[in-house]
């Protein structure tokens, strides 16, 4: 009877809505939009800088908002954090020729000083996520170019779970690095890179992934044990967003390919953006790096090499238990992850503070 009943209560219960957060678009450009969040309870900005949230090209932004009790947006605003979120979008084909000059140095560069305008800073702490990571990274290495930036946007940075030395980029890094593997080719069939490719790229790296979690939703089934519907409401809102993945512009995966898997031109410092050099070493603002135990997509290895290469005399690195996803969206990243960023963040948002005040 128990599991009969659970059976009805399943399919009757609905997908719940996602990014449910209160926010505002203050700049839409192209398919990208930067959207600006505001605490539910109505507690207002207490720090000086905002937070600029940069999440990857390939997956939608909503998995830092995926729902209330779960939203690393919602927990940081009701802390007195200015958040920003960039929301990439769905590129269609005209945008197959879209460039790293065009995402990295303009895009992101636009969505930095639109945040700082907003909330009237003169910089941001950045914070990306995965690929998101990668990018941020990028913008703050040759964001110091004379001729490129008024001033640097990026007052600290934070890589989380974000590859870097793509040499130790795990199984993704044997694979594209088979000659057999012709980026140019696909680029030129597609346009742009279809994100079912992408998903089942990723999916290959742990075959296991659906059969156990459909184990672990038919135990629930079962046994009853925490078959509710917050249960339901987490479960659901995971899928949708691991199911709700976008297509890669083509010229971007090209050079994501070729630059990065093939060529590690992040760590090598040969990698321009705009013409300027991209070094890690020219990274001067205070860095966090992030990484997890059990992320099989952007192990340590792959996260670590900024800690080692940059030119920042503020470096932290933060390794805890987890997955690439999990780590951000479970009920331990409130206990475990969500916190130490808030530290972290508050007290460079005090040291920057009072750096400005005895100048």
């Amino acid at each position: 009877m128990g599991l009969l009943s659970n059976l009805v209560k399943l399919v009757r219960h609905s997908a719940p809505a996602v990014g449910r957060t209160p926010h505002v678009v203050v700049h839409a450009e192209n398919k990208w939009r930067l959207l600006r969040f505001t605490a539910p309870s109505g507690a207002r900005p207490t720090h000086q800088r905002p937070l600029v949230l940069v999440p990857s090209m390939i997956n939608r932004w909503y998995v830092l908002d995926l729902l209330p009790g779960k939203s690393l947006v919602e927990w940081l605003a009701e802390r007195g954090w200015d958040v920003f979120v960039l929301d990439w979008g769905k590129p269609g084909a005209e945008d197959r020729l879209l460039t790293f000059d065009d995402v990295v140095g303009r895009y992101l560069g636009r969505a930095l000083r639109r945040a700082c305008e907003a909330s009237g800073a003169p910089d941001a702490h950045v914070l990306g996520y995965c690929m998101g990571g990668t990018l941020a990274v990028i913008h703050a290495a040759a964001e110091r170019a004379p001729t490129w930036e008024p001033r640097p946007r990026v007052a600290t940075l934070t890589t989380l779970a974000a590859p870097v030395a793509f040499a130790d980029d795990g199984i993704l890094a044997t694979w594209t690095r088979n000659p057999a593997f012709d980026p140019d080719s696909l680029v030129d069939a597609f346009g742009n890179v279809p994100w079912p490719l992408l998903q089942a790229s990723f999916l290959m790296l742990r075959p296991t992934l659906t059969p156990s979690k459909l184990a672990y939703l038919a135990d629930k089934l079962v046994t009853g044990r925490g078959f509710d519907g917050a249960f339901l409401d987490g479960f659901m809102a995971k899928e949708r967003w691991a199911n709700d993945n976008v297509d890669l512009p083509g010229e971007i995966f090209r050079t994501w390919i070729r630059s990065f898997y093939r060529e590690d031109r992040l760590v090598h410092g040969t990698l321009a953006l705009r013409g300027h050099a991209a070094r890690l070493d020219q990274i001067r603002c205070p860095v966090h790096v992030l990484s997890f135990e059990h992320d099989y997509i952007v192990p340590k290895e792959s996260a670590l090499p900024l800690v080692e290469r940059t030119g920042s005399d503020d470096v932290t690195h933060t390794h805890l238990p987890g997955g690439h996803v999990a780590a951000v969206v479970s009920e331990s990243a409130k206990d475990r992850l969500w916190p130490k960023l808030d530290a972290w963040w508050a007290s460079r948002d005090r040291a920057l503070r009072a750096v400005e005040a005895a100048e």
